[in-house]
């Protein structure tokens, strides 16, 4: 099920994998690590905010949606994907503090894009902050590119996101 690799940056194998309901317990846990990256910016309120909670995994896990990243048996980062009219949305891409700008960010990616091709998507999609260095930048360099006219899918996701205070947001789409 799950696949070893080497990431950028890392000495140490990186095992890619399926979330299973014995990972539930630290996605949040992940979530609220990556969002102390925003400390100290415009968007500094993040690092506090509320995160997925871990209710809401079993049914993702269940329906295969969560990859996670795990490295000397822990998981340190993880990716949630769902197919969305034939089209890879890529809902949340989390790295624990300590395991970010090591590669395994992209890793995950790869990983969710590859999922996607295998799927028959056409494209992948996502949301993120438009000016955040590791936000659109770095999935620009992962090929994706900022759609100045989303979709009513994509649209409806940015106004979704507004209403609970994410700003400065914009739709980005890779093919695949």
């Amino acid at each position: 099920m799950g696949r070893p690799v080497r990431h950028a940056g890392g000495d140490r194998p990186l095992n890619l994998r399926l979330a299973t309901p014995g990972d539930i317990p630290v996605l949040p846990d992940i979530e609220r690590s990556a969002g102390q990256a925003f400390r100290g910016g415009e968007q500094d309120w993040i690092a506090d905010d509320q995160v997925t909670p871990a209710e809401a995994y079993p049914a993702l896990v269940a329906a295969e949606r969560v990859w996670v990243g795990e490295v000397d048996g822990a998981v340190r980062g993880f990716v949630q994907i769902e197919v969305l009219d034939h089209d890879l949305h890529i809902w949340e891409l989390a790295v624990a503090l300590d395991w970010q700008k090591r590669g395994l960010g992209r890793t995950l990616m790869a990983q969710a894009l590859d999922i996607g091709r295998r799927r028959g998507c056409a494209a992948a999609t996502l949301t993120t902050f438009r000016n955040i260095a590791w936000n659109a930048p770095f999935y620009r360099g992962l090929g994706f590119e900022i759609l100045e006219a989303p979709s009513a899918r994509l649209a409806a996701i940015l106004a979704s996101e507004a209403g609970r205070g994410l700003t400065d947001r914009c739709a980005m789409a890779s093919k695949l």
